[in-house]
């Protein structure tokens, strides 16, 4: 089980070692493992969140390795934060702001990538798959 000092330490490595200056917050009330909010530049983590989707998303890596995974991706939010026309959020219809809203989350998985070390490319590329089925209900928790 990860706790919240293991995760808090783990992301504030990896931004360290990416040299990315973003803040770091545990947050009790995300129904989310993480989030990247771009007003505060903060990623935050819900620890009981983290460890329910490690037990959904099942693969050979190590605690350490995939918490760095959902970081990565909480990376890609924030590398892709200027490529967003808020103003469709604001004042899109339903569909429009669904459709945005898919692009920002097919966006963070690329531009996450970017920065994921070659030797856990691999396993990022099985989490992204195994999140979309998830996001689908065909993986049951």
């Amino acid at each position: 089980m990860l706790y919240i000092w293991d995760i808090e330490k783990i992301i504030e490595t990896t931004l360290r070692e990416l040299n990315l200056d973003i803040n770091c917050e545990f947050d009790n009330t995300l129904n989310v493992p993480m989030s990247y909010n771009l007003s505060t530049n903060t990623i935050k983590f819900n620890y009981l969140q983290v460890n329910g989707y490690k037990s959904k998303i099942k693969i050979k890596e190590t605690e350490e390795n995939f918490v760095k995974l959902i970081v990565y991706r909480m990376i890609g939010y924030h590398l892709g934060r200027n490529r967003i026309d808020l103003r469709t959020l604001l004042y899109g219809g339903e569909d429009q702001k669904e459709e945005l809203r898919a692009k920002i989350d097919e966006d963070s998985w690329e531009y996450g990538r970017k920065v994921v070390p070659e030797q856990l490319v691999e396993s990022y590329d099985r989490v992204w798959e195994l999140d979309k089925r998830l996001l689908k209900n065909e993986i049951k928790g």
